[in-house]
This record gives structure tokens, sequence and C-alpha cells, in this order.
């Protein structure tokens, strides 16, 4: 880009789409009141955010007796639903969660759509990082070919990459090893296989799941979210 059109730029390291979401059920019960003169904000709000296998998003209304009028029922789903973009935990999309809305209070002039919407982004904001979060990776499944002379190499160079060999398959003298291995240690990876099977081995990869990443992975991200925070609140 420089040499041909003169345009500068910066590099860096590819971007890993994590995600992150909570281990354990979190009860919580918030109240947004806010005022300003004139009429002002209210919306209260209780229940609790449940992990859950599959769905990145599900909510369920179990509120009885009217306490949260039933026109802002869908504000407190808006609300955090939009919470689902970034995380508290390392700053990547949330997956994986159940908002119950069971009980709450509103005001007879101060509440309204914002109010309640607020009031679910407050909730998450405040009991979420009690839910035990973890950080989750994409993790790929990744097929290497090549002689079965060089065996031992493409298996070394899958086990430095924190990859778990899920199969083997050897035919006329080649040998192809499947592996599920983390998207961020395979950067660069064609060029190391190439120099450990002096060019003869070859690999595709394809998305298989998201997988815990391990806490010291998760620690420099979170690490990275806290100062990306900090450089934000203090522009």
């Amino acid at each position: 880009m420089k040499r041909e059109f003169n345009a500068e730029g910066e590099t860096g390291a590819p971007q890993v789409p994590y995600r992150e979401t909570i281990k354990n059920e979190v009860p919580y019960d918030y109240t947004h009141k806010k005022q300003t003169g004139g009429s002002g904000q209210y919306g209260k709000i209780q229940g609790k955010i449940i992990p859950i296998d599959e769905g990145d998003f599900v909510f369920e209304n179990v509120v009885t007796g009217g306490n949260v009028p039933s026109e802002y029922i869908s504000s407190v789903e808006k609300g955090f639903k939009s919470c689902m973009d970034r995380g508290e935990f390392i700053g990547f999309p949330v997956v994986n969660l159940k908002f119950v809305l069971e009980d709450g209070a509103s005001h007879a002039v101060d509440s309204s759509d914002n109010a309640f919407q607020a009031a679910a982004k407050g909730a998450f904001r405040e009991f979420y990082l009690q839910g035990k979060p973890v950080a989750l990776e994409p993790v790929m499944l990744v097929s290497v070919e090549g002689p079965t002379e060089f065996q031992g190499e493409i298996l070394a160079t899958v086990m430095q990459r924190r990859g778990m060999v899920v199969g083997t398959t050897e035919d006329a003298g080649f040998v192809r090893i499947d592996a599920e291995v983390p998207l961020s240690e395979m950067f660069g990876y064609a060029t190391v296989l190439r120099s450990a099977t002096q060019g003869k081995a070859e690999f595709t990869m394809e998305f298989a799941r998201y997988g815990t990443a391990p806490t010291e992975v998760a620690e420099q991200l979170r690490e990275k979210w806290l100062e990306k925070k900090a450089a934000g609140s203090s522009n």
C-alpha cells in the first residue's frame, strides 16, 4: 500500500473474535431513579441472569400482578439485549445468557420506556461480574496432511499451539492429523509447518466451536480491556 499508493497504515496482529459469558446464575435487584427537574425517570426490576448452553440471548417474563406494566416489559428486554454487544469482563460480545424478569415497580409519572431500558442496562453492569465471567475463544478444526515420515514433526507443531488431536489417519505413506486448535495460536502456522516438513505438508482449517479460554489468556484480555476503559474515561 505504501509503495503502490503512497498510503500510510498501521499493522498489528489479526483480531480474534473472542466472546464472553458467565458460569453462575446471578440474581439482580436494581432501581433506576433520576430526577432532573420536571418529570424524572423511574424503573425497578428484579430477576436473575442465567447461563445457558445454547441461544445467545433469551428473555423470559414471569412478572405477575402488573408490578411492571406490560408496556415496559419489552423495554426491559431491549435494555438487556443491548448489553450483549459488549460485556463487562473483556469487552467482547456476550453469549449464552437468559434474562428472567420476575418483579419490579413503576411510577405513574416518572416511568417510561427509557427508564426501564436504563434499569436493565444498570442491572447488567452492576451484577454481571458477580456470575464468575469467563472468556471464550474460537477453536478451529485443523487438518494437516503430509508424508508419514514427518508425523512427529507435524504433531509437535500442533501440540505447541495448545492443540488437541481428535484423529489420525494413515494411508499409502501419508498421514492426516485432525486437531482442535485455538484460532489465536494459528497465525503464522503455514510458515512453521513448511519449515518443519520441508514444505511437504499442508493444512486446512474451519471453525469448530467456542471453548473456555485458559486463565492466563483471559487475564491478558481483561487487562487490555481495563486499560482501554481507563484511557476512554480519561479522554
